[in-house]
């Protein structure tokens, strides 16, 4: 699907996610978010200003996690990490840190633990709403949204969410885990 289509379905389908709710896999290690703002403060190396953006969306972000519980469903993530984090990965996780804390219920697992699953290449970023439809995102070689594929296969989105949740529930809360890998770790250097 074209990202303009795709935006569209996301969001009929996602507010009527309640049977299963909202699971995603996270899996890439590196990638750009052009016109995220605190993505872009990070990536011209201005990282106290990335970081302050994420704060400064905190309380959208409680209202969203508010909103998905008023519609009766959850939205929980599974993020496999590499250490050394990239410096992405390292921006990345305060963006999640602020969206497991607003409601959006994240869990980390290192990517040793997926290995076994991995033996034609990485797993795909793949994400569930309910049991009526799946997104695969699709990355341009740099690291740039560029496409999505959408599966309805009611069985097929059965097994990739049990899988996504599997991984989730082998997984660490990503409170505890920031705190040991992230916290005190130096500001990362401007991207190219």
């Amino acid at each position: 699907m074209a990202l303009d289509a795709y935006y569209a379905d996301f969001e009929k389908h996602f507010w009527t996610s309640a049977d299963l709710g909202f699971w995603k896999l996270e899996r890439q290690q590196t990638f750009k978010e052009p016109g995220y703002d605190s993505w872009e403060a990070f990536a011209r190396g201005e990282w106290e200003e990335s970081l302050r953006l994420l704060e400064a969306g905190r309380a959208d972000m409680e209202e969203y996690h508010r909103k998905i519980d008023r519609h009766g469903f959850t939205a929980r993530r599974i993020r496999v990490v590499e250490e050394p984090l990239s410096d992405y990965m390292q921006w990345e996780l305060h963006a999640l840190r602020v969206r497991d804390q607003c409601g959006g219920t994240i869990h980390v697992i290192a990517a040793d633990q997926v290995a076994q699953y991995e033996s034609d290449g990485p797993l795909p970023e793949i994400y569930t709403l309910g049991s009526q439809v799946m997104y695969q995102a699709v990355y341009d070689d740099r690291g740039v949204l560029e496409s999505v594929r959408k599966f309805v296969d009611t069985q097929l989105i059965l097994r990739c969410q049990e899988f996504i949740k599997r991984l989730y529930d082998a997984g660490e809360p990503l409170a505890g885990w920031f705190d040991q890998h992230v916290a005190t770790l130096p500001s990362p250097p401007p991207q190219s």
